[in-house]
């Protein structure tokens, strides 16, 4: 079951009623006038209740006032048998002799006239182009018919701002208002008196240019300059970050180089001078059992003097010399060969460059740890430790095809061996990361990264331009 509403043509949803005049057509009495359709428009509709039924409307132009409320009497319209319609309408009686009523079947031609934005007119032609910005936009257009011109309807629709057609009678003109910058396109239809549509219409093509700050360029360019932002303010962030790294490594090895020093100038000096003292208490003993134990525990003090100036020596060189991180490998491994068969490889990556003493360091403590455990536990065939230099990080790899590290171990350590919890206690003292990664039966690798600006002690290339270096100070 559907109904016939507005929703399908009709100008009101009050139907008074409806009657077949035997010829061709029905006629609707509505609230809003005398309707008359064709049965085949009826009978369309009924297939599709969607689609929109083409009318004439018989008002107060053709002597049928509207009555919206009809007189209870009965009945209010009957057909004679001659075809002629008789019915009331208000007071009067009004009769329709539907097989001589002419039909207007000329579509009225349809014209767009022009187009007014902002109070500035222009012609209609194809592929205008409204300036930008533009806040009011008036389209006039019309149609010819000189049967009742007044009785016109028409049909327009905005492609692009108007979700439907929108209608009107004898309306000749439609105001847009703010319309973003985009192409258009405006379409017009219209009918005559008879209800006769010209489905053609007219159309208009035109735009309403975009101002600069609505141009896909230039938001562009916005959504770039405001990323590039972030980057650098997160590159900032980085560099800050690295130089306060630094600066605390710095003031690491000015607190070695300290250290050194007071060990040479202080303790070491006095247990040198004590040691005088001894011997000279070793010539005026006789020949005996305590000549034996002095000069006994003189040799230990000797010893004791040889190692603590060598670690004296490790702090002020450390603080002072930049060694080649991969001599100083080869180096350990010549020590390390002796309690292994696996066969090593050294590979470096990229041009060797100065690293903060720190970080060479502890890079350094991380790969003997590295290569200790190779090859005094891991029973490897091979062992290879790579060193990467790069603009961004320094990377050290170690690994090795042996046994593997047990997960448990791996994750918690041995009881009573800090040798993992050390490589990550070094990573971290200077800002590297550290992956281990091991398996039984699968070998092990571990991978040290230290970022450039920490390990190099130096800003990367981008950050020594110009206007970098004066927003980075």
């Amino acid at each position: 079951m559907s109904t016939l509403t507005t929703a399908n043509g009709l100008p009101c949803n009050v139907v008074h009623w409806i009657i077949d005049d035997g010829v061709s057509s029905y006629w609707l009495y509505t609230a809003c006038g005398l309707l008359r359709t064709t049965r085949s428009e009826l009978e369309a509709w009924a297939a599709d209740p969607k689609r929109k039924i083409q009318l004439t409307v018989f008002d107060s132009a053709d002597g049928i006032p509207p009555r919206g409320i009809l007189l209870p009497w009965r009945p209010h319209v009957t057909k004679a048998p001659d075809g002629r319609i008789w019915f009331k309408n208000g007071s009067k009686v009004t009769v329709i002799d539907g097989s001589h009523i002419g039909i207007n079947t000329l579509p009225p031609p349809v014209h767009i006239e022009q187009i007014t934005a902002d109070g500035k007119t222009y012609d209609a032609v194809r592929g205008l182009h409204l300036p930008p910005l533009v806040r009011n936009v008036t389209i006039d257009y019309t149609a010819l018919s000189l049967a009742a011109p007044e009785r016109v309807h028409f049909r327009y629709k905005l492609e692009g701002q108007d979700p439907d057609w929108r209608e009107v009678i004898n309306d000749r003109e439609v105001q847009y208002s703010n319309l973003p910058p985009r192409n258009y396109r405006f379409r017009v239809v219209a009918c005559n008196n008879s209800g006769v549509w010209n489905e053609t219409g007219d159309v208009l093509d035109f735009a309403v240019d975009p101002a600069y700050y609505q141009t896909r360029w230039f938001q562009a360019a916005v959504v770039t300059a405001f990323l590039a932002l972030l980057w650098g303010l997160y590159r900032y962030r980085l560099h800050r970050m690295a130089h306060e790294y630094n600066v605390r490594l710095e003031e690491r090895v000015e607190e070695r180089t300290r250290i050194a020093r007071d060990l040479h100038d202080t303790l070491l000096q006095t247990f040198q001078g004590l040691m005088l003292r001894f011997q000279v208490v070793d010539e005026l003993l006789p020949p005996g059992k305590a000549k034996e134990e002095l000069q006994s525990t003189l040799e230990f003090g000797d010893q004791a003097v040889v190692e603590a100036r060598n670690a004296v020596h490790d702090l002020r060189s450390s603080a002072t010399t930049s060694n080649d991180l991969a001599q100083a490998l080869r180096t350990l491994w010549n020590e390390l060969a002796k309690e292994t068969t696996a066969a090593f490889r050294l590979v470096v990556e990229g041009q060797p460059r100065d690293l903060n003493p720190i970080v060479r360091d502890e890079i350094y403590r991380i790969a003997r740890e590295a290569l200790r455990n190779a090859a005094a536990h891991a029973a490897a065939n091979h062992i290879e430790a790579e060193i990467t230099y790069d603009e961004q990080l320094i990377r050290l790899r170690v690994r090795d095809d042996g046994r593997g590290i047990p997960p448990e171990i791996l994750e918690r350590g041995r009881a009573g061996h800090y040798g993992l919890a050390g490589l990550r206690e070094r990573a971290r003292s200077v800002g590297a990361k550290l992956k281990i990664s091991s398996g039984e039966g699968i070998g092990t690798e571990i991978e040290v990264t230290v970022p450039g600006t920490i390990a190099y002690g130096k800003p990367p290339r981008w950050a020594r331009l110009w206007p970098f270096r004066r927003a980075l100070g």
